[in-house]
C-alpha cells in the first residue's frame, strides 16, 4: 500500500535554473577557449617584438642606411602597440572569464537551493505517507484484535 507518489511542484524552476546553469558552463567554456586564445595572441605579439629587436640589433652590425633603420624602428614600434593592445584585450578577456565564472557559480547555487528543497519536500513526503501507512496498518490490526476478542 503506498500513498500518492510524490511530485515537486517547482520542478519546472528546477528544470529552467539546470538550463539556465547548464548554458552558463557553455559560456563559460566559451569565455575560456577566447582567453586562452588571446594568451597566444599576446604571446605571439612578444615574440615580434623579441624579432624586432634582434633584428634592429643586427642590422646595427651592418652598413644600413637611414632610411631601413628608420624603417626597423617603425616596425618595431608598431610592434610594440599592437603588443600592447593584446595585452589590453586580453584584461578584458580575463575580466570577462570572471564574470562568467561568478554568473555559473550563482546558476549553481540557485539551482542547488532547488535540489535541497526539493529533497527535503521528498523526505516529508516519504515522513507523510509512512505515517499514515503506519496509521492504516494500525487501524487493520486494531479491527482483525477486536474480530478475534468478540
Amino acid at each position: 500500500m503506498t500513498g500518492p507518489s510524490f511530485r515537486f511542484r517547482l520542478e519546472r524552476v528546477r528544470a529552467l535554473r539546470e538550463r539556465r546553469e547548464d548554458a552558463a558552463k557553455e559560456e563559460l567554456a566559451g569565455a575560456m577557449l577566447r582567453h586562452r586564445r588571446c594568451e597566444e595572441e599576446v604571446q605571439e605579439a612578444a615574440a615580434r617584438i623579441a624579432r624586432a629587436h634582434a633584428a634592429q640589433v643586427d642590422a646595427t652590425l651592418l652598413p644600413a642606411d637611414a632610411t631601413d633603420l628608420m624603417a626597423r624602428q617603425a616596425y618595431l614600434e608598431r610592434a610594440e602597440r599592437a603588443h600592447q593592445a593584446t595585452r589590453q584585450n586580453l584584461q578584458r578577456h580575463e575580466l570577462e572569464l570572471a564574470q562568467r565564472r561568478e554568473a555559473l557559480t550563482q546558476a549553481a547555487r540557485d539551482r542547488q537551493a532547488l535540489e535541497r528543497l526539493k529533497e527535503h519536500r521528498r523526505a516529508d513526503h516519504e515522513r507523510e505517507v509512512a505515517r499514515q501507512e503506519g496509521l492504516m496498518l494500525d487501524e487493520i490490526a486494531i479491527n482483525g484484535y477486536r474480530r478475534n476478542a468478540a
